[in-house]
């Protein structure tokens, strides 16, 4: 990392932090009082377009979409390539509102955890899968009646650029179940945002809506073969974008909602 690069990338965090510390004090003694959908535009959908603007103007982290034609209508549950932290904040200041899978713990966490507590998570507990994929059916089902968009991480975890996770089946149970489809984006943010250590490069993230995927019929195996065609259109994406390896198989994760 050169000089002025490793300079925009510190002032990048502290930006960052101190408007997190600042605007999740606001956001406790402000956010109580409003309704869900101002809430959330309040507490999480204006600080993650902040965090967005400072990764390009500070870090020069652009961005580009392709795709947004395939946005449907009606919220649906969002299956998103995971590499960084940059695509949740991208993601969470695009749709509004928005509910997403969340360890549980983060809602311990002064201040931050307060904020996002107000904005119904989906926070699961992962030492117990199972009750995890109980959790997003229930509460994932009721944010999709209330009108909220619902992102699942399918792979479980931040996967290095090149790579991908294996997909669980949690998130196009819930579609399944639902009656709903799942929109796939696929990305490259881990080029210019790496899931290890701090540095950030400048560049041009590359995100893509994918067509929503509906299933092909009920039950487990409708699940299974929406599941699979979903890792298999976001697989595809990636290597269009140069950001999988074709020759990569998919990689193995202590996925909470396989």
């Amino acid at each position: 990392m050169s000089t002025v690069q490793f300079f925009r990338t510190f002032l990048f965090y502290l930006l960052l932090s101190s408007s997190s510390f600042v605007w999740c004090i606001i956001s406790v003694f402000v956010a109580p009082f409003l309704p869900f959908r101002a809430r959330y535009r309040f507490v999480v959908q204006n600080w993650c377009r902040c965090a967005v603007w400072l990764a390009k103007v500070v870090a020069g982290i652009r961005y580009e979409i392709k795709g947004q034609e395939n946005i449907p209508d009606q919220p649906c549950v969002i299956l998103a390539k995971h590499q960084s932290t940059w695509e949740t904040f991208f993601l969470c200041a695009y749709f509004e509102p928005l509910s997403q899978v969340v360890k549980r713990e983060l809602l311990y966490v002064p201040f931050f955890g307060w904020a996002m507590a107000m904005l119904k998570p989906i926070a699961i507990d992962r030492s117990n899968p199972k009750a995890a994929l109980k959790q997003l059916a229930s509460q994932g089902r009721a944010r999709l009646e209330q009108g909220a968009w619902v992102l699942v991480f399918p792979e479980g975890t931040r996967i290095p650029d090149g790579q991908i996770g294996k997909f669980s089946r949690g998130g196009t149970a819930l579609a399944v179940n639902s009656k709903l489809p799942v929109l796939p984006v696929a990305h490259n943010a881990g080029q210019f945002w790496p899931k290890e250590g701090w540095g950030k490069k400048p560049g041009t993230v590359q995100v893509v809506f994918g067509p929503p995927l509906f299933a092909e019929g009920e039950g487990p195996r409708a699940i299974a073969n929406l599941n699979d065609r979903a890792f298999a259109w976001v697989s595809q994406a990636q290597q269009e974008l140069g950001a999988l390896d074709p020759q990569s198989t998919a990689v193995e994760t202590a996925n909470d909602l396989a």
